[in-house]
């Protein structure tokens, strides 16, 4: 079993023999920090409140909040973003275990091999043509960056990693937290004074930091203490590395994108016709209306069912490899050569 690590997610390799699923990778979420992140525990009715009148429809709780997100994330069918395939409840614990699709990374941050200007642009267009299809959704992603970026069989990118995502309504999300990768968190994000947030400016400024890492393999901004790190995101200057030998639209295209002003930076529906992503019109991305199928809904049926309820994720590992095996014995018993054989020895990398 391979571990990948961040910040308070873990990614299994599972083998799909263990859970009999047709899924080959696991993101195990906290439920208490989903729940936080949606706004729970919300404030108690001051006192004296008036009673809610009987047949008054009831605000979601929680955990039904929770699970309505991720019934949405199951029916996002786009080819740049990846399917979420099943997700596995453990009521005994604190513990979501989103199943999906894996493919690899499109690059490792930071790198001597950076992609080239074309190669770039060709994932570039993929991920924008993903985040639109987000946005169209009403969902933010919040953690745009190459390791959550995967490239599948076919050799287009696909968006992945939901665990910090938000969904809104209306037109954009305004945020009044922060989360997500430190070295792709925008300025407006880690401001003092500004009180909420564009998400929607917020995803963009994410996608420029990853374009600047695809053509030089390093984000613009770096420092191993977090809290200088986020002084030079919020105060530094954007400069290009000297001498890069990327075209003038590039340069244009990077800067408009990391403009510290949300107010000011350029948005999905800009990026989509300028120059550089579109080759001067000669690779033109398709409209709105074609890329984006229409606004997904789900039913109280699809909440009730978005998760599959198990006792023990462990138990359940356990009892299907010893039916797979035909032995009552533990699988797990590292003394046996042919138990050591049959499973995969552990590493672990940090994101």
């Amino acid at each position: 079993m391979r571990v990948s690590r961040g910040s308070y997610v873990r990614l299994f390799f599972l083998y799909t023999a263990f859970l009999g699923s047709e899924f080959d990778a696991m993101k195990v979420l906290s439920k208490k920090r989903l729940m936080r992140q949606a706004g729970f525990p919300r404030r108690p009715p001051p006192r004296g409140a008036k009673a809610v009148p009987e047949g008054t429809p009831q605000p979601k709780g929680p955990l039904e909040r929770v699970y309505q997100e991720i019934a949405i994330l199951k029916k996002l069918d786009h080819s740049n973003v990846v399917k979420l395939v099943e997700v596995l409840d453990d009521p005994s614990e604190d513990h979501l275990y989103m199943g999906m699709l894996w493919a690899e990374a499109v690059m490792e941050v930071p790198t001597d091999k950076p992609l080239s200007e074309d190669q770039a642009r060709f994932y570039f267009q993929d991920l924008l043509r993903g985040i639109e299809y987000l946005h169209y959704q009403r969902i933010i992603h919040r953690d745009v960056k190459p390791s959550n970026l995967l490239v599948g069989e076919d050799g287009h990118i696909k968006i992945a990693d939901f665990g910090v995502s938000n969904q809104f309504e209306g037109t954009d999300a305004l945020l009044t937290s922060t989360v997500g990768t430190p070295a792709f968190l925008a300025p407006e994000a880690l401001s003092e004074t500004r009180k909420n947030f564009s998400g929607k400016a917020l995803d963009v400024w994410a996608m420029g930091i990853t374009l600047h890492c695809f053509v030089f393999g390093v984000c613009p901004f770096m420092d191993e203490r977090i809290l200088s790190l986020h002084q030079k995101i919020k105060t530094q200057p954007v400069e290009l590395p000297e001498n890069a030998d990327i075209s003038d639209d590039l340069k244009d295209l990077l800067l408009k994108m990391l403009d510290k002003n949300p107010e000011t930076r350029i948005t999905v529906p800009q990026i989509k016709v300028h120059p550089w992503v579109t080759r001067h019109g000669a690779e033109p991305l398709p409209p709105e209306d074609d890329n984006c199928c229409m606004l997904i809904e789900v039913t109280e049926e699809e909440v009730e069912n978005s998760v599959k309820h198990i006792p023990s994720l462990a138990t359940v590992i356990l009892v299907r490899t010893m039916l797979r095996k035909r032995s009552f014995g533990n699988p797990f018993d590292w003394s046996r050569k042919e138990d050591r054989s049959s499973l995969c020895a552990p590493s672990q990398t940090l994101t």
